[in-house]
Order: C-alpha cells, then sequence, then structure tokens
C-alpha cells in the first residue's frame, strides 16, 4: 500500500530543477533533483532571496544540515546543499 502512493507521488510531484552528477570513485551518473516546483500565488518566483521567506527557508535547511553525518553536511552534491546554493544561504540567513 504505502509503495503505491510513493510511486502515485513521485508521478505527481517534480522537483523544479536538477542536476546531473558523476561519482568519481565508480564514474556513475546520478540525476539529482532539488527545488520546489511552481510559482507562487503572485505568480513571482518561489526562491526569493535576502527576504523573510528566505531566512526562514536558511534556518530550517541549516538544523536539516547539522544532524547530517559530516560526509553528506559538506557534500556539494545533496539536495539540501543545493537547494541552499539557489536560496544563497549564508549560515542561518538569505543574503543577496
Amino acid at each position: 500500500m504505502m509503495s503505491e502512493w510513493k510511486e502515485i507521488l513521485k508521478d505527481n510531484v517534480k522537483p523544479r530543477f536538477k542536476k546531473v552528477v558523476t561519482n568519481k570513485k565508480t564514474g556513475r551518473k546520478k540525476t539529482v533533483r532539488y527545488g520546489q516546483a511552481g510559482k507562487a500565488k503572485d505568480g513571482k518566483d518561489r526562491i526569493r532571496p535576502n527576504t523573510k521567506k528566505g531566512d526562514a527557508y536558511c534556518a530550517r535547511s541549516m538544523g536539516i544540515k547539522r544532524r547530517l553525518p559530516k560526509e553528506k553536511r559538506n557534500d556539494p552534491n545533496s539536495r539540501n546543499n543545493l537547494s541552499r546554493k539557489k536560496w544563497k544561504c549564508r549560515g542561518e540567513k538569505s543574503s543577496l
């Protein structure tokens, strides 16, 4: 039952951005998808650095980052780090 829901959600919800990364050890390629798809209610972009919303996102994602193991925390190709880069996060604040 749970796997059916995962398949339904996987088909309907697609992240906005994607990046193809290559594993240096094995040479395998992997597509990393990240970011919320769509536009905000006012028609503008959802990602707005240097706003209260941006600061709130950066603070939340910093909490996620702290809980990760050290090797994943600094991985530039993780979904969290790629999203933080789009939001222009510096620590717990979003900047321009």
